[in-house]
């Protein structure tokens, strides 16, 4: 497949993940407040889509709590400029083990819950975009897994849809994409279809150039991508991911750095890569180009 370069391209911001970088950087947002915040500098540096999870405000720790995913998405909407707002809907899949010898009873940190209530706070939400992990992968910790069903998927999938969010397929590896197509065909995931290409995270797929293109490849004509990778490579990427036609994420969820040694703001990294897009000779593109693109509906502030 010859590469064609993306011409216009929309970034994504990453603002927080659910890792456990909050205690890493002192940059990493908690709060409802300080995300909205975080969201806003983002959008103002760049940004088009801003990708939120949310955290324990007084312990930094990933959340599933709707309150606070209210209280982001109301902030986001009421704020000052313009962003499409994706949420997460990657958490209430996790599994831990106990040990190769004894596995069974699972684990501490395990967070297993059913299809309705890891879609709730999309749900109630409604953001323009939300996240859907299409396969179950290894992480990097020895006994945890990420655990998502064909079955699950389906549930989750009809539930988004029927509130009206574009759904954004996360694919690890090259099988998240083979059963995302499937679902597609299944009607499961409406057109237009967006697909985020997620590098380097292990073990799924490596960062390297040929497995990027072996991921590009997979994706249908007409979908609409991104690529990112983790740590060193985040900016890498940002130049990797144009060239190779899609667009680009990057945000404290994947990298804390700017440098070597020198701590990253979100901001800091979507001008960062805002640079790399236009020194390549293409042009970042905003909300409205994006909503134009994928069919959005802006969303009005929630009724109090």
């Amino acid at each position: 497949m010859p590469l064609e370069m993306n011409r216009e391209v929309f970034i994504t911001c990453a603002l927080t993940g659910s890792g456990g970088t909050q205690d890493k950087s002192r940059h990493v947002p908690r709060s409802p407040k300080e995300i909205a915040a975080s969201a806003v500098a983002a959008a103002k540096a760049g940004a088009a889509v801003v990708h939120a999870h949310v955290r324990d405000p007084e312990t930094g720790k990933p959340s599933r709590d709707l309150a606070l995913y209210r209280e982001v998405t109301e902030r986001v909407r009421e704020a000052e400029i313009d962003m499409v707002l994706n949420l997460t809907a990657g958490m209430g899949g996790d599994m831990v083990f106990a040990g190769a010898e004894a596995p069974l009873p699972l684990a501490a940190g395990t967070d297993m819950i059913g299809a309705a209530e890891r879609v709730a706070h999309v749900v109630a939400c409604r953001p323009e975009i939300c996240t859907l992990d299409c396969g179950t992968m290894n992480f990097a910790e020895a006994d945890y897994v990420m655990t998502n069903t064909p079955g699950m998927l389906r549930a989750m999938a009809g539930l988004m849809t029927e509130a009206g969010v574009r759904i954004e397929i996360e694919a690890f590896d090259t099988g998240h994409l083979w059963l995302a197509k499937q679902l597609v065909k299944e009607g499961v995931i409406p057109e237009p279809v967006l697909v985020q290409l997620c590098m380097g995270v292990p073990w799924g797929a490596p960062d390297d150039l040929n497995t990027l293109m072996a991921m590009v490849n997979n994706v249908p004509a007409g979908w609409t991508y991104s690529a990112f990778s983790i740590g060193r490579n985040e900016m890498p990427y940002v130049a990797a991911a144009v060239l190779a036609g899609g667009n680009v994420r990057v945000g404290l969820e994947d990298n804390l750095y700017l440098d070597r040694g020198v701590l990253a703001t979100n901001e800091a990294l979507v001008e960062r890569a805002a640079g790399i897009v236009e020194r390549m000779g293409a042009r970042v593109i905003g909300p409205d180009a994006v909503r134009a693109r994928l069919q959005l509906e802006k969303r009005a502030p929630l009724a109090a």
